[in-house]
């Protein structure tokens, strides 16, 4: 199964001719490619994969996201 997470653009950056970007996934921050989204910036949500950012989303559906990510498994 593949999984994205949200997190926020905290501060945009170039490496190496790749725009890149510092994002915070509650308390750990990653550097991010921001390659697939151009327009995306510092206090945007991004939804991010494998590195990648994927996707924005307003702030209510990256909560929303996060808050189901933290939910405990029921038991199958």
């Amino acid at each position: 199964m593949c999984l994205a997470v949200p997190g926020r653009i905290e501060r945009v950056d170039e490496e190496e001719g790749l725009r890149t970007a510092r994002v915070a996934f509650g308390g750990v921050r990653k550097r991010v490619c921001l390659e697939t989204l151009p327009d995306a910036g510092p206090g945007d949500w991004v939804l991010v994969h494998a590195g990648f950012a994927l996707q924005r989303l307003d702030e209510d559906a990256a909560l929303e996201l996060r808050g189901w990510l933290a939910e405990p498994e029921s038991g199958a």
